[in-house]
């Protein structure tokens, strides 16, 4: 029993992935918004009633993968050391995904990966749905942080804030210059530095930031 449950799930996965990457496919060349659900099933060899029980949405069907990593930050903070910072728990980590040439922090530059970051870029209703998961993600954020520190929601709120905005800072900045043609591996010491400045902004506060001068 256990064997063919194994089996199952095996199978459901490999329908789940292929549905994947027949929509990618699809997506790539002829436009998000030119591919109705219908034509993906048929291209997977299933019905549409199996895409939507794997792809809530069509949207899904780029972004559903990427949503686990909504949840990096809070669990940086969760995780972190004895001693540690949020501020820096989270820093370390995105260093450490950095070296990873990890997609989700937006230093790959398969071509593969490229092409799916234009086809968001170039798409409002992914943009808009990556960016309501960017928000699902300081949400979870500011609830550890709320959780940890034992304080003010709002408090937490305005940390988590900050933290992600730094983060999806440098996340943009990866993309524009991957997408410009620069190379991951050109890009990633200063990826590195900029990472420790942003982050380093954060913990210090924004008390002397561009103050001007006086007369």
């Amino acid at each position: 029993m256990v064997e063919e449950l194994g089996l199952r799930e095996r199978k459901k996965l490999q329908t789940e992935r292929r549905v994947w990457r027949t929509a990618l496919e699809l997506f790539l060349e002829r436009g998000f918004e030119k591919v109705s659900v219908q034509e993906i099933a048929a291209a997977a060899d299933v019905s549409k009633m199996t895409v939507f029980n794997y792809y809530g949405s069509k949207e899904d069907l780029v972004l559903k993968p990427m949503e686990h990593h909504a949840g990096d930050a809070a669990r940086a903070v969760r995780d972190r050391l004895r001693g540690e910072s949020a501020v820096a728990a989270v820093c370390r980590q995105f260093v450490e995904m950095l070296e990873l040439r990890d997609p989700s922090v937006g230093l790959c530059d398969q071509p593969e990966v490229l092409s799916i970051r234009r086809l968001i870029v170039e798409t409002p209703a992914l943009l808009l749905r990556a960016y309501a998961n960017r928000m699902h993600g300081l949400q979870r954020l500011a609830e550890v942080l709320e959780e940890e520190a034992g304080g003010d929601r709002m408090d937490a709120q305005v940390a988590a804030g900050q933290i992600m905005a730094a983060r999806n800072a440098l996340i943009n900045e990866n993309h524009r210059r991957l997408l410009e043609g620069e190379t991951a591996d050109a890009v990633y010491p200063d990826a590195v530095a900029a990472a420790h400045r942003a982050f380093e902004l954060v913990e210090r506060g924004l008390g002397g930031y561009a103050t001007r001068p006086a007369e």
